[in-house]
């Protein structure tokens, strides 16, 4: 299942459903597809998601094996949607994802 979130100020970001239920989550929402943030709740939605993958980043990563390929952090999976979240923020315009 693919998510693609969705804002008339930002260009449309489209996740793997796995990754976006779990962004969607530490944004303090459901997993509910399709759904939606109030433009005044953007900013705490961005917040909490900022915050969450900061508590993340600081747990320690899993040892890998030797040779097997690095993984990319659900940090830098973020980053696409806390632009779009940003940009909604400061425009002061809803999100919405399905």
């Amino acid at each position: 299942m693919l998510v693609t979130f969705r804002t008339d100020v930002y260009a449309d970001i489209t996740m793997f459903g796995d990754v976006a239920l779990r962004m969607l989550k530490m944004m303090g929402h459901s997993a509910t597809v399709p759904g939606a943030i109030r433009a005044e709740d953007v900013p705490v939605a961005l917040s909490r998601l900022t915050a969450a993958l900061d508590a993340e980043k600081s747990a320690p990563a899993p040892a890998g094996k030797d040779g097997e390929e690095q993984a990319v952090s659900l940090a830098h999976r973020a980053l696409p949607l806390i632009e779009l979240l940003g940009a909604a923020a400061k425009k002061n315009s809803y999100v919405t994802w399905k």
